[in-house]
């Protein structure tokens, strides 16, 4: 949460009971310990817990959020103030266009998602031919690991035959 000094504020019983979910809806009951502000209770929501004019409704990082739909939503936005939080509307083509242009504009994202972190650009061939050459590598330790596991499985055979013989017995008894 922001601001700690300020309690989360749970429905009543919403702790006791599953079926009632903790969203927030004013105590109603006669004997309602949080209606009548008993100690020991939650807090009751109050005017008084209300954040600042300033900070009301801004991103955590103190800027302003603003939803974008196209590239002429850009316009008149500064990356000190504003905040850009694509829509979910929007497809693949028009995402990808949109977070080069942010980006180019310095805009903060607040959604860029995990694969437009890193667009694909023509260095990119070059650095698969960098793995290649070590794929090579693990090829080999993948046959030592096969060798290690070929000499480890042999003392299990050998732990496997005493059990036979005890169960063999056993099925004689």
């Amino acid at each position: 949460m922001p601001n700690n000094s300020k309690p989360a504020f749970n429905r009543q019983e919403s702790w006791r009971y599953k079926r009632v979910k903790p969203a927030w809806r004013r105590a109603r009951g006669v004997t309602s310990k949080i209606r009548k502000e008993e100690a020991g209770w939650p807090a009751k929501v109050k005017v008084g817990y209300g954040t600042a004019a300033a900070t009301r409704g801004l991103h955590p990082r103190g800027l302003q959020e603003r939803l974008i739909h196209r590239l002429s939503e850009l316009e008149g936005l500064d990356p000190k103030v504003h905040i850009v939080r694509i829509s979910a509307r929007v497809g693949e083509r028009k995402r990808l266009t949109l977070l080069d242009e942010l980006r180019q504009r310095n805009l903060h994202i607040a959604n860029p998602g995990k694969g437009e972190e890193k667009p694909v650009t023509a260095e990119e061939p070059t650095v698969e031919k960098a793995p290649s050459s070590e794929q090579t590598q693990p090829t080999s330790t993948t046959r030592e690991t096969e060798e290690v596991t070929e000499e480890s499985s042999e003392p299990e055979t050998m732990e496997e035959s005493p059990e036979h013989e005890t169960d063999e017995e056993e099925q004689d008894k």
